[in-house]
């Protein structure tokens, strides 16, 4: 009756592996259940050197040993591919990080436009005044087109100095006044 007794206790830690398995791979549980899975494999070794005196207990083990197997390959291919960076779920994860920042960023935007606004005029006007100390054309200049070239930078700005809260001043280098970025302090 011992064996019977093992097997079941067999297949309850069996069911509660892949349940804490599924639950790390959602994330509901922060660490990999090593020590369950550790605990099934002991348990597996014991009784794969026990003689089984019933065809049923055998074919009982034999299965709950495939099906340990099929879903250990399984859970090494989903940690592989969860370190590679490729798993759809932390993709999915990672992907809803990402929107919540970037709502979060617009919104802070949407918060500043104001003084967004007030900062355009300015670098505007400090660039027209610039340019006319320099000699160079003002007609052609427009706060759209000033606002243009801000936000056509801005991707690349972003990723060089890894912030994208930013500050522009207008600077003058060999005779012509250029917009130069810095993040804010």
């Amino acid at each position: 009756m011992a064996l019977v007794e093992d097997l079941a206790q067999l297949e309850l830690k069996l069911k509660n592996l892949i349940t804490r398995y599924e639950q790390y791979f959602i994330g509901l549980e922060k660490r990999e259940p090593l020590q369950l899975l550790d605990g099934v494999e002991k348990l597996m070794r014991r009784l794969a050197n026990v003689p089984f005196p019933n065809t049923m207990l055998k074919h009982k083990f034999s299965m709950l040993t495939a099906r340990f197997n099929t879903y250990r390959e399984q859970w090494n291919r989903i940690l592989r591919l969860i370190e590679e960076g490729k798993y759809s779920r932390d993709r999915f994860i990672s992907d809803l990080h990402q929107r919540q920042r970037t709502t979060a960023s617009s919104a802070r935007e949407t918060a500043q436009s104001p003084s967004r606004d007030n900062e355009l005029d300015r670098l505007f006007n400090e660039l027209r005044e610039a340019r006319k100390s320099c000699h160079l054309p003002v007609e052609s200049l427009t706060r759209d087109a000033v606002a243009a070239t801000i936000e056509k930078s801005k991707p690349a700005l972003i990723a060089k100095l890894g912030t994208d809260d930013l500050t522009f001043r207008i600077v003058v280098e060999n005779g012509k006044p250029k917009i130069k970025a810095g993040p804010r302090k």
